[in-house]
């Protein structure tokens, strides 16, 4: 029997699944990561895969540049795509913001600018009864980097949780849709990445490259501990649509043993 598979869509090099990819491989899914800048985006559904989950990765790139990046349309198109079929999908940073796009929501400058650190995640009493974030809710930190933000709700959007200013940190877009403003995904290794590749744009927010990679660095094993849990919940509503569209499957089958996530 084969293993649920998530597709990934990578938007640049620099922002990979990372932790993400590796936890969903040791929960037993089969991860397939298309980066989008240089390959098409394949069908949820076609003759080579049937995909059971998706996940939408950051970038720096804006929203709705699709001039630059015409690939966000077709990112776009298979969250729609998704949640119309029930798929269980999850946005990260600017995946969260395509999400409420694709959902007829809006993205803005966010009015304080570039959100860069280790902040505070404020969960809304409404993740109680979440189907993917309800055991996550607690006094939690994560990692942002971002400059927009998600504006207007989509239509029927639950919010999860939202920053010490009101921005939305995470929601449910959808009934199989989420989105997350923050990088549950990184270790301090992909942090000091992307922060000496940033040294003005910190400069000009009073951060040093080296102050964010301390940082990182100081709260990597917290950060581990408090979203690892969210890769293991969204891998759970994987297996559950795996076993929705295959009735037939005999209670007691062996699910195989989990291989390395594909690069």
């Amino acid at each position: 029997m084969s293993l649920p598979r998530v597709l990934v869509i990578q938007h640049e090099e620099t922002v990979p699944p990372a932790l993400f990819g590796h936890w969903l491989a040791e929960a037993g899914m089969c991860v397939d990561v298309c980066r989008a800048y240089a390959e098409p985006i394949p069908p949820l559904s076609s003759l080579d895969a049937s995909y059971s989950g998706l996940l939408v990765m950051g970038g720096s790139m804006d929203a709705d540049s699709d001039d630059e990046h015409p690939w966000l349309k077709v990112t776009r198109e298979r969250i729609a795509q998704a949640a119309e079929a029930g798929i269980p999908t999850l946005g990260i940073c600017l995946g969260h913001q395509l999400a409420a796009m694709a959902l007829g929501g809006s993205v803005e400058r966010s009015p304080f600018g570039l959100t860069v650190g280790v902040h505070q995640v404020t969960w809304e009493p409404e993740v109680l009864f979440d189907p993917l974030m309800r055991l996550l809710a607690g006094d939690d930190r994560a990692l942002h980097w971002h400059r927009d933000v998600v504006g207007e709700l989509p239509e029927g959007t639950v919010k999860l949780a939202s920053s010490i200013d009101g921005q939305v940190q995470a929601a449910r877009f959808a009934p199989t849709v989420w989105g997350v403003q923050f990088h549950p995904e990184v270790d301090a290794a992909a942090v000091a990445v992307w922060a000496r590749e940033s040294v003005e744009e910190l400069e000009q927010i009073g951060r040093s490259a080296e102050d964010v990679i301390a940082s990182a660095t100081f709260a990597e094993n917290e950060l581990i501990k408090t979203w690892q849990p969210l890769a293991f919940g969204f891998a759970r509503l994987v297996r559950e649509r795996v076993a929705a569209v295959a009735p037939g499957r005999a209670r007691g089958d062996v699910i195989p043993t989990p291989r390395p996530w594909s690069a």
